[in-house]
Order: structure tokens, then sequence, then C-alpha cells
């Protein structure tokens, strides 16, 4: 069989506001490293998957500024949606294609906007999701082994072993509370890292048997209307359509460092910090400051005598909030008056 992958690379441009914009989304910044996450994610792959049979899912917003970024992956392999419905179509749409120019074909789905520690622990445990996806004929799951109990992560438990290093899955426990997030790791679950594998037939099983919000539409695909495909399906997330619902689904464990950097605070775990705690970026100055990020895009930024805070300076606008709150930074944009949140 051979190898593709399919690069999710939708995004809104919330979640590092004011550096992320509508244009500009998480995925184009180099939140992680010096490069976007989503030329990190590509580059990740080397090895791993041929660059042309790379695909890439974005909105059609984004889709000329992906095709620019990626110099390695077609431009006809930039899959454009024409609305946003999710990642259960989006994958649909995107085996689909795969499929219809090699049946054989096994597929690996990731996102763009993770960061990852480890380039060829990932490689190895994508590889074990190939093997497990085409010798037990199911959806494979890659699990990430916990760090710590985090109540902001998908959790898979783990059945009885069904070959070396491969398991059943018993249960998907979404974004649990502290408690019972602590009890999941002691009992050996893993995060749910979104980093999954099948092949085209199998894949196309599935959504025939679970997935009556994509299944019916399919057809449409068949007939080259990608417009009334997205029109016709129902929102839903892969994780839902297909894998929550399929008894057909295994798990193999990742033992590489995975954030899917979700805040401004995660960068404290994906970027160096210096020895008080700081996350410092670009054009600052801290003094007497811990455990703090801040990040100067388009000015300098002078803080002084403050702990557990994020400051950035981006697009003209300027955000101080703690590392606690910002995880309700999506909350906060929609309470804002647009002229603020916009910068007109």
């Amino acid at each position: 069989m051979n190898r593709w992958a399919v690069v999710l690379a939708g995004g809104s441009g919330t979640r590092f506001w004011p550096l992320s914009t509508p244009a500009r989304p998480k995925q184009f910044l180099p939140l992680a490293t010096s490069v976007p996450l989503l030329v990190d994610a590509v580059r990740r792959l080397e090895g791993l998957v041929p660059p042309e049979r790379v695909l890439v899912v974005t909105g059609r917003a984004h889709a000329d500024a992906t095709r620019q970024q990626l110099a390695a992956v077609a431009p006809v392999h930039v899959l454009a949606e024409p609305r946003a419905a999710s990642t259960g179509p989006a994958l649909a749409w995107a085996t689909t294609h795969i499929a219809a120019r090699d049946p054989a074909a096994v597929v690996l789905s990731l996102h763009a906007d993770w960061w990852v520690g480890d380039a060829e622990g990932f490689r190895e445990a994508a590889g074990r999701a190939f093997a497990a996806a085409t010798t037990h004929d199911a959806l494979a799951t890659v699990g990430i082994e916990p760090t710590r109990p985090d109540t902001g992560y998908g959790y898979i438990e783990r059945g009885d072993a069904v070959g070396d290093g491969v398991w059943g899955v018993t249960r998907f426990t979404e974004k649990p509370d502290a408690a019972r997030a602590a009890r999941l790791v002691a009992g050996g679950a893993l995060w749910n890292s979104g980093l999954f594998a099948w092949t085209a037939a199998r894949f196309a099983a599935e959504t025939a048997a679970h997935a009556p919000e994509i299944a019916p539409h399919l057809a449409l695909l068949g007939r080259g209307d990608v417009e009334g495909f997205f029109r016709a399906v129902t929102p839903i997330a892969i994780d839902v359509s297909h894998f929550e619902r399929s008894t057909r689904v295994v798990a193999v464990a990742g033992r590489f460092g995975w954030d899917d950097v979700g805040t401004w605070a995660a960068l404290r775990r994906v970027r160096s910090c210096d020895a008080q705690g700081n996350v410092v970026v670009g054009s600052a100055f801290v003094r007497d400051v811990a455990d703090t990020v801040v990040w100067a895009d388009d000015g300098p930024v002078v803080v002084d005598g403050v702990r557990g805070l994020v400051v950035v300076r981006a697009n003209g606008q300027v955000l101080v909030t703690t590392l606690e709150r910002a995880t309700e930074l999506k909350a906060l944009l929609d309470a804002m008056p647009r002229d603020v949140r916009e910068g007109s």
C-alpha cells in the first residue's frame, strides 16, 4: 500500500489574538520554532510520506497563503473547503480524493498546528499507526502517553492488547474534569492527539456504517460536486463520526513530545524558558519577572515586577492577561467591541 498524509490546516485566528487574525491564523505563526507551525508539520513528514502524496485541507481564504508557504506540496494538493464543516467532512473529502487516485492507499491524518518535540519519534509512531491500520483493517489512533492530568485534552481508554504495542479502545473521554483526568492518567489512558490512520477502503466502510451526517452525500464528491457536498453535510468531528462510533478502532502509544499549543500559556511548554520561567520573543525587556510569556511583534515591550502573565504586542494591539485566563481568550474576544477586537 502507498502511504498518504492529510494535513488539516483550518483555523479562525482567535486563540492567539492579537498576533493571530482571521487572515493569519495559528498555523501560519512561528509559535513553537522560528518557522510557522504548518511548515513544521509538513517537514515532519519527510522520510515518512513522499511530498507528492501529501494533501493539505484548508479554507478558501487561506489556500493561496498555504500554497505559498509549502513549496514541496503540489498546488493541486491544497484542497480549499467551500465552508468549514469540521474534520469529518474534510477528511471524507480528502480520503475520497486519494482513493480515486490510489484505491489501495493508507492515509495518515494530522493537524497543522501542533508542536512535536521529537520528529523521529513522531515518524516512528505514525509508522506504527500505518501498520496497525493495515494489519488490523481498522481505524488507528496514536495516543500520547500523558505527562500530567490535563483537562484540556481528550483521553483514550485502552482495552485488551490485539497485537504487539496495539490495543483495542474501550472509550474516548473528551476534556474530563480534574479528578477524572487524574484517574484516567493513573489508569493508563492516553491523550487523544488526533493523529489517525486508516486504509481508504476501511474509511469508506466505516463512513457508510456510522456517519449518516456524511455518507449519503459522498455521491456528490463522486460527481465532482464539492460545493454540493459541503452544502449537504452536517458539520461533525472525525472523532465523533468515526472513532467514537466504530467498533473497529485500535490504538498505539506515542512517546514523542506533543502539545496542541492551545493558548499563549502553552508557549512555556514548547519554547525554551529563561532561568525565571519566562518565554520572551521579540524586542522586549523584562526585569524581576517570572513565569510570564512576553511576545513583542511590532515594537518594544517592557515588563517589570510581575509574575504569571501573558503580555503580547502585535498588529497595533496589546493584550495583558494571566496564564490562567489565557484559556478564556475566545470568550474575551466575543465580549469585545468589534472596533477593539479588529483594531479599527
